[in-house]
């Protein structure tokens, strides 16, 4: 479960980074450096392949290994107890995959048949998809956009959200990734996503320890409490409001340019794609059972999903509201890699001013 407490400002606003303290940093969190769009040799299996094991077991059936598959769904929220779990498909087992196939449109039998199987072991996003034995993924609330349909969005246990006195929030990367500024722009696409369909606006900032979003790539486990579990299986993760955690993991494949589905990698994924999910996290949203939105829970390698749908700008605007500067909210759609929307750069002159307080500022992480 990724629903914290907002930590507030790590350090005081007049103390800056300082180059020792990103030290402490890179020794304090295993990390690597910016996504390689080519795979490694730890790139090439899912944790989550044996899972097709167990298709066709029912309740009642014992089958030495099982208790991954409660594993999987206790990680997701579908199972509350997470003591002792046994190789026996027992009611909780049979119960959690209804909730499960309810979850995802598929079939609600309580059977590990193929198809449950097969979407089980797609990647996707860390976050929970029930938090504390309660899911509106799947409530089916009337949609305010579309006639005779209905909207899935969901959002984290008592709607958390920024405060409009901070609509203009500030994002930053981890400083142990040396990102290039072709990776950092696939997030400002996503950023202007929301940026265009919401009062809310992104700028990038140097000054990690006090930036409202923090977004680093890591690897295993990195210092929160919810590890990755390298190439596939949970891609990313990220934290409500107004906590702005939003981690990837950097034993993926990622697509940074180029069209990721005619990838020749068979676990390549779209970064911004994920990236634009989690995001929707960072802001308030949970996930969605329509397949179609952003905030639905996986994606498939080579596979590219960007555009906002009804869904995610209904749930988004229940949160904050609608853009006042736009006639139409269709514009977070387009993929206009030429407009920055919402989302800005700060000025050189405070860039060169943070710079120079790291030369002689001294900071402490926690």
């Amino acid at each position: 479960m990724k629903h914290l407490q907002s930590h507030g400002s790590l350090l005081p606003a007049a103390v800056a980074i300082s180059l020792f303290s990103v030290w402490l940093l890179s020794a304090h969190v295993a990390c690597r450096t910016a996504p390689s769009p080519s795979p490694s040799q730890n790139r090439n299996s899912n944790p989550w392949q044996s899972f097709h094991n167990f298709a066709g077991r029912r309740k009642g059936d014992h089958v030495s290994g099982l208790a991954n598959i409660k594993q999987y769904l206790h990680e997701f929220g579908y199972i509350s107890n997470s003591s002792n779990f046994t190789d026996s498909f027992d009611d909780t087992l049979e119960s959690a995959l209804k909730k499960y196939q309810q979850n995802f449109n598929l079939n609600a039998t309580g059977v590990l048949d193929n198809t449950t199987v097969q979407r089980m072991v797609i990647p996707r996003c860390g976050n929970a998809d029930i938090i504390n034995g309660t899911s509106s993924m799947n409530s089916g609330k009337p949609a305010r956009m579309t006639l005779h349909t209905v909207s899935h969005y969901s959002f984290f246990e008592g709607n958390p959200k920024w405060p409009e006195s901070q609509y203009n929030l500030t994002y930053a990367f981890w400083p142990g990734n040396q990102l290039d500024n072709t990776t950092k722009t696939v997030f400002s696409r996503a950023f202007e996503r929301w940026a265009a369909v919401t009062p809310l606006t992104f700028t990038e900032t140097d000054y990690y320890l006090e930036a409202e979003i923090k977004i680093g790539f890591y690897v295993g486990d990195h210092g929160d409490g919810e590890s990755f579990d390298g190439s596939m299986g949970t891609l990313a993760h990220s934290f409500s409001p107004t906590t702005g955690w939003f981690h990837l993991d950097n034993e993926e494949d990622w697509v940074v340019e180029g069209d990721v589905t005619k990838s020749s990698s068979t676990v390549a994924i779209d970064l911004e794609s994920v990236a634009v999910h989690e995001i929707g996290h960072v802001l308030g949203l949970g996930h969605s059972s329509v397949e179609e939105a952003i905030m639905y829970p996986s994606i498939s390698a080579r596979t590219r999903k960007t555009e906002l749908a009804d869904d995610d700008i209904e749930g988004i605007q229940e949160l904050y509201g609608g853009n006042p500067n736009s006639n139409s909210s269709s514009s977070s759609n387009r993929d206009d890699d030429s407009s920055d929307g919402g989302v800005r750069i700060m000025d050189w002159h405070r860039k060169l001013t943070m710079v120079m307080a790291a030369l002689v500022s001294f900071g402490l992480l926690w």
